[in-house]
């Protein structure tokens, strides 16, 4: 059930970085074909970050180590425009767009995950 309830808080986060964004598109969002390139993306990208994203971080660590952690930024962009070779559907206008995608849904994605947090009770002493 995690899964699922992921997977729609990066739906609604994609959808969100969509509408924010004139260089991304996810195609006509007013019928059923735009919702599900949403869900294909989320899906996507969720798999690309959790198979190749580590494989790149650790190609990468010493550039990474020298840019103080920047170089990931790279890498988030990267994913992204793969993504968008892979879903049809999902259009990125260039590297900066893609890279703009990237901070804005992770910046979505953190609002969306935080309201979906439980209040953590009282700590007694």
């Amino acid at each position: 059930m995690n899964v699922i309830v992921r997977l729609l808080v990066s739906t609604i986060a994609v959808l969100i970085t969509d509408l924010l964004l004139r260089g991304v598109s996810l195609g006509d969002l007013d019928n059923v074909n735009g919702v599900l390139t949403a869900v294909l993306t989320a899906a996507v990208l969720a798999l690309l970050n959790n198979l190749l994203r580590p494989l790149l971080i650790v190609l990468t660590l010493p550039i990474t180590f020298l840019s103080l952690g920047l170089f990931l930024l790279v890498i988030n962009a990267a994913l992204v425009m793969l993504a968008s070779k892979i879903v049809p559907g999902f259009t990125v206008d260039g590297w900066w767009w893609a890279l703009g995608f990237s901070l804005v849904l992770s910046i979505v994605q953190g609002l969306l995950n935080a309201l979906d947090r439980k209040p953590q009770p009282p700590q007694g002493h």
